[in-house]
């Protein structure tokens, strides 16, 4: 599984000679922030899912401050982020009102979202930023608690994912080991 995801990640050598790290100096450099294992894709995949619950394009800039706050998988946490996106964001909004509505105790009503616009971002914005005002508190509470719920469901089901595949690949070793051991003994 490391030798998957490694592949496919960008090497941090090889990002130095971006502007961008010039500018930020080491701090996006650790080895920490690009360091595979199970602690830190675990701990990716949940700053992830937790920032892309944030409206709008903040959600990269928060995973990538969280990262550097908790030391974990940098790209894991980037790619984890892009589970909300045009086409999931009405539901996910919709699934935090339900969990701020059920908390709160509210008797609000979820209203049809505004419709989208690419030719007039600025428009857009506003008729989204007022969408999600009319919403009011359940939308407010039940955000970060299914940003949390997200961030632990992806924490643990990348954690214990891993440790059964470890475990899986281990006892399918010991097998292999022990026959071929077994075919070396009926040779001799």
């Amino acid at each position: 599984m490391r030798k998957f995801i490694r592949h496919r990640l960008p090497h941090p050598d090889s990002l130095r000679e971006h502007r961008i790290f010039g500018l930020l100096g080491n701090t996006l450099l650790h080895p920490r922030l690009w360091h595979l294992n199970r602690r830190s894709a675990a701990g990716g995949i949940a700053v992830g899912l937790f920032c892309g619950m944030i409206p709008g394009p903040l959600q990269m800039l928060g995973a990538g401050i969280l990262c550097v706050f908790f030391r974990v998988n940098l790209p894991l946490a980037l790619v984890g982020t892009f589970f909300s996106n045009p086409l999931t964001i009405v539901p996910l909004y919709l699934a935090a009102f339900m969990i701020g509505r059920f908390v709160t105790g509210s008797h609000a009503h979820f209203t049809h979202p505004p419709e989208v616009d690419w030719n007039s971002l600025a428009e857009m914005m506003s008729a989204w930023a007022q969408w999600i005002m009319q919403l009011g508190e359940p939308l407010l509470v039940g955000l970060p608690l299914l940003a949390l719920l997200l961030a632990a469901a992806g924490y643990f089901s990348v954690k214990y994912g891993w440790e059964i595949w470890l475990r899986h690949s281990w006892h399918k070793r010991c097998k292999t080991r022990r026959c071929s051991s077994k075919a070396q003994l009926g040779a001799d």
